[in-house]
């Protein structure tokens, strides 16, 4: 790491740039496809942040199909290329682990860039060694390929000077300067249950939705991003997280799909079409009738909407600071909130106050 030449850089940027050095540049004689799958091992394993990966030789060797001796060797590929610098040494000495008879030092990697890709690619580069970034991009010819620079055709860039504007003949033989207008493309239109969402709203879903996962098996399997992108209609109707999980359980699903997002998407759509069209009464099929068809479930999500619409006043440092300083007299009270909702009770009265109001409550100061 503190000789290197090669930039740092994390996994999946790290892949691409050494299948552009094995297949695309060419730049090893003896790198190949196992050099690749070696790599995608790597970086199936690697640090996503710090771009680390422990060497592990006798597991890439079993996971890879390979033997030993060519992990060895392709590895070396790697660093010759500049793609993986060293980060420790292994070495022989036992480290005396409690329960292991012997386990030497492992070997660690970090995922590097050379310079060669960047140049081929126009990136701007700050700084030197491991510890240099990308900071743009500059225009400028790219190499088609560098494994032989005298010969490799080069792509011209793009012409930024202003192209001339030709006069248009019209039919009644007067000229008229009108320039054509180029067609804009057709945007294809957004799914049934997306909804325009921007940044912020997407990494909300996908919080809702690691809160959902843990709590419905069959949906475990599932990435987070699909499966807060099949949720989004549940979202929308104003649902949290255990409000969405009681409604997926209730459809009392014994089996794992294969992929449970396009199943949650296709049950939503189903039972959105069929709502019409169907003459079910909730009472005959109480069974089948989920949380969000239940009419007080919906009286009460109205009515959460109401108070989010309009919201009590928050609490202030001087609401805290009275009832603090007189509420002592109100010890039943105090001891009566504590238990219906003891994390709003210490925020108003503190941890003294309510621990007096509990003890007083329960006889504890009568028996000292």
């Amino acid at each position: 790491m503190s000789t290197t030449a090669a930039r740092h850089a994390q996994p999946r940027a790290w892949l691409r740039a050494v299948m552009w050095l094995v297949e695309e540049a060419g730049l090893h004689p003896r790198a190949g496809e196992a050099t690749l799958r070696i790599a995608r091992d790597l970086a199936g394993r690697m640090d996503y942040t710090a771009g680390t990966v422990l060497y592990d030789l006798d597991g890439t060797a079993a996971r890879c199909a390979l033997s030993r001796a060519t992990v060895k060797r392709h590895v070396g590929y790697l660093r010759e290329l500049g793609a993986l610098a060293w980060v420790r040494h292994g070495s022989r000495r036992n480290l005396r682990l409690p329960g292991r008879p012997y386990a030497g030092t492992a070997t660690i990697y970090a995922s590097t860039i050379p310079y060669v890709y960047d140049r081929a690619h126009g990136n701007r580069i700050a700084g030197q060694g491991f510890g240099a970034r990308v900071v743009g991009v500059s225009v400028q010819p790219v190499r088609t390929s560098v494994a032989d620079s005298s010969g490799c055709r080069v792509r011209e860039p793009q012409s930024l000077a202003a192209r001339p504007r030709k006069p248009v003949v019209e039919v009644d033989g007067t000229i008229k300067d009108t320039p054509r207008r180029r067609a804009r493309p057709q945007i294809p239109p957004r799914p049934g249950n997306s909804t325009p969402r921007g940044p912020l709203q997407v990494a909300a879903d996908i919080r809702i939705a690691a809160q959902v996962r843990p709590h419905v098996p069959w949906t475990q399997s599932e990435g987070l991003r699909r499966l807060a992108y099949a949720l989004r209609p549940l979202i929308d109707q104003g649902l949290d997280a255990h409000d969405i999980a009681a409604e997926l359980t209730s459809w009392w699903i014994n089996w794992r799909p294969v992929r449970p997002a396009a199943y949650i998407t296709a049950q939503l759509r189903d039972r959105t079409a069929d709502t019409p069209r169907e003459d079910l009464s909730a009472d005959a099929h109480s069974h089948i009738a989920g949380p969000t068809g239940n009419p007080a479930w919906q009286e009460w999500l109205r009515q959460r909407a109401t108070a989010m619409e309009f919201p009590e006043p928050q609490r202030t440092d001087d609401d805290r600071r009275h009832a603090r300083l007189y509420g002592w007299d109100r010890w039943a009270e105090i001891a009566e909130h504590y238990a219906t909702d003891p994390d709003d009770a210490l925020d108003l009265y503190g941890t003294r106050l309510c621990g007096y109001a509990v003890k007083r409550a329960s006889g504890g100061w009568a028996r000292r």
